[in-house]
């Protein structure tokens, strides 16, 4: 994988499309396809036009409002007649005709495992939808003992790799699980295992220690974008009474996005319910508890503080806007590097298996997809278009799945 990058100039970006006319407030399906990932060519760094100030007009508006709904749809609802019985909607008939399309994993698991025949497993999961309910506080999105157990049962068995949204940090101290590999900030910072023509050909990429005192690489395609981080030595001497107290900010001070946080902390805390997280190469401000009248107020503030950053975009999540750099890379080029850092890439007797949630997982499945490499399963009972192959409903059925994995070691 080539990711050799021209430092003359400031940012990355597509190479392969041209600039979208507004990197804030269109629709993340609107914007131009990521190329095939498995090469990235030299001089990807591109510099962005500036943006113009100015409050959003109507139409800009009510792209930010539509993106923002579709973000996270409500759940379906089946209705009842008056004679008790279920009484299938147009809602409902769309439902049916979308599981045709992106079938139940659960009920397909004979499919799956025949095509798993003969071939080594290498599982991917993201962690809020997947591995953890929404909840309305980001800060409480606790996964299960029971999932914690599985997923912990399942990495015994195959290689196994969680690709957050989240600081690489933050996710880890969620699962706390020593036998896998994390991902954060969408796949810009990870941490896999040591290879070593990897880590002596790509930028960014250098050799590190996990919580158990393990050799591995640490893997920043973004790195960057973050200023000089203060000495190790200077951190461990801060009191953990000094770090609890406002955490967040805390944070916040030791990466790269302090700026940017604490400008959208400052802009946004008079708007109730909204939340501002930083997550080391990308900052997300929360909207899921703020009442919807006020979303465009939430894009409105988001896009004044963006406006004087042209290396920085947004993306939409779940009830979530992402600010983060402006370079090619996404989760789906977050799973290319972990096979090849698995030594599992270009291999025809590898099934790399996907399962998330969010619109940011599709990078993801489109890989999977393209060539038939492995397979993308889509967490969610609202039914909307994929890049996926299957379908889990939530959570609990995601743990179903990890225990069907597991029988085929059986």
């Amino acid at each position: 994988m080539d990711l050799k990058s021209n430092h003359a100039a400031p940012v990355l970006t597509d190479p392969a499309a041209p600039i979208n006319k507004s990197r804030l407030g269109m629709h993340s399906s609107l914007f131009p396809c990521s190329p095939p990932l498995a090469v990235l060519p030299p001089g990807i760094f591109l510099t962005i036009p500036r943006k113009k100030t100015g409050i959003l007009d109507e139409f800009r508006s009510s792209i930010w409002l539509d993106a923002m709904k579709s973000s996270s749809p409500p759940p379906k609802k089946i209705t009842k007649d008056v004679s008790n019985e279920y009484s299938p909607t147009d809602a409902d008939v769309a439902y049916n005709a979308w599981m045709a399309k992106y079938p139940s994993a659960i009920a397909s698991f004979e499919q799956i495992a025949n095509h798993a025949k003969g071939k080594r497993i290498a599982l991917f999961l993201d962690y809020d939808g997947t591995l953890s309910p929404i909840v309305d506080n980001p800060e409480c999105a606790f996964m299960s003992d029971a999932m914690r157990a599985n997923v912990k049962k399942v990495a015994k068995y195959f290689p196994t790799a969680i690709i957050s949204g989240r600081s690489r940090e933050k996710v880890y101290e969620f699962v706390r699980l020593t036998e896998l590999y994390y991902a954060g900030s969408h796949g810009m910072d990870i941490m896999g295992p040591v290879r070593e023509h990897i880590s002596n050909d790509l930028p960014n990429c250098i050799r590190s220690m996990d919580e158990q005192g393990k050799e591995v690489n640490l893997f920043q395609p973004a790195g960057e974008f973050l200023p000089v981080i203060e000495e190790r030595k200077q951190a461990d001497a801060e009191s953990e009474a000094e770090r609890s107290e406002e955490s967040v900010a805390y944070q916040a001070e030791r990466s790269g996005t302090t700026r940017v946080f604490r400008s959208l902390v400052q802009c946004t805390k008079d708007i109730v319910g909204a939340k501002v997280e930083n997550n080391k190469f990308c900052v997300s401000v929360h909207y899921r508890n703020v009442d919807e009248k006020s979303w465009t107020v939430v894009a409105q503030r988001v896009h004044d503080v963006l406006k004087d950053y042209a290396h920085l975009r947004l993306t939409h999540g779940r009830k979530v806007l992402e600010v983060r750099p402006v370079i090619n890379w996404d989760k789906g080029k977050a799973v290319t590097f972990l096979l090849e850092s698995l030594g599992l890439s270009h291999c025809d007797d590898v099934l790399p298996i996907y399962v998330g949630d969010d619109r940011t997982d599709e990078d993801a499945f489109k890989v999977l997809r393209e060539g038939n490499r492995g397979y993308g399963i889509l967490v969610g009972s609202a039914p909307k278009e994929s890049n996926a192959a299957y379908s889990l409903r939530d959570p609990l059925e995601v743990m179903e799945f990890l225990k069907s994995l597991m029988t085929l070691k059986k």
